[in-house]
């Protein structure tokens, strides 16, 4: 089951009973709602239940091969190419996966 946000937790339900932790405002801010990602910004992503931190290597807006893998992007639903600072190898995630770090806006 995918974890969902509910109300600021973290969680797979409202009522499976396991552990939930605050989410952060940081946490919050949702890529795909309106934040710009630029080739060289700082991300991190969830990869097998850790926090990865990488770097957006560049933006996918058409179907093309990318990071191992066919990528089905465009301009309207865009994908970031991404290189691990921890493994150096590349991934392919959408907007809403990735969350910037730093920035202030």
């Amino acid at each position: 089951m995918q974890p969902s946000v509910n109300g600021g937790t973290v969680g797979t339900s409202p009522d499976d009973g396991r552990h939930r932790r605050s989410v952060s405002p940081r946490e919050r801010v949702d890529v795909a709602k309106g934040k710009k990602l630029e080739k060289g910004d700082q991300v991190s992503w969830k990869s097998h239940g850790q926090t990865v931190p990488g770097k957006v290597k560049k933006k996918i807006t058409e179907r093309t091969e990318a990071a191992g893998r066919t990528v089905d992007a465009s301009k309207d639903e865009p994908q970031y190419e991404v290189t691990s600072d921890k493994s150096g190898r590349d991934a392919v995630h959408k907007p809403g996966a990735l969350r910037k770090k730093g920035g202030g806006s």
